[in-house]
């Protein structure tokens, strides 16, 4: 199991509003690239999205699914990239002090070539591959913020 955390110097709803446009995906997963919406609205339970998965030189279809959401503090995908296999991504956010976030990103394979060959090499090529999402994720953030699109502050219940 990969686990890393990053402090976002942003507070959680600055987080969410990133976390919640799917066509920013591909800006922050590595891997991805030209994500968009494929079932339901996104980040509703049960909703998806569709990207490009690039492993070197090959192209494949992934899909995300929400399998979980409690805002403010919880989102977990399962990341499906076919002939790879799929994965649990789960987001535990925390506000942390002052208007900032606590972000601990926990991803493991579930299904597929991923979980066949899941061992701790593995788990290593995740942390340096989750370092460089979550300061990808915070750059985007960063931008959603400085564009003054960071919208009210959140509640537990998601919106209707």
């Amino acid at each position: 199991m990969a686990i890393r955390h990053r402090l976002i110097d942003h507070p959680p709803r600055a987080l969410w509003a990133a976390l919640e446009e799917e066509t920013l995906y591909g800006e922050w997963v590595v891997g991805t690239s030209g994500s968009r919406s494929e079932r339901g609205r996104w980040p509703q339970m049960g909703s998806s999205i569709t990207y490009t998965v690039r492993v070197g030189p090959k192209e494949f279809q992934g899909r995300t699914t929400v399998r979980r959401i409690d805002r403010p503090h919880a989102l977990e995908l399962e990341a499906d990239s076919g002939p790879l296999g799929t994965a649990r991504i789960a987001f535990d956010i925390r506000p942390w002090g002052d208007g900032k976030t606590l972000v601990i990103l926990d991803e493991h394979p579930l299904q597929g070539l991923g979980g066949m060959l899941h061992n701790t090499v593995l788990d290593a090529v995740l942390q340096v591959r989750h370092r460089t999402m979550l300061a990808r994720l915070a750059q985007v953030i960063d931008d959603v913020s400085a564009e003054g699109d960071t919208g009210p502050p959140f509640t537990a219940e998601p919106p209707e």
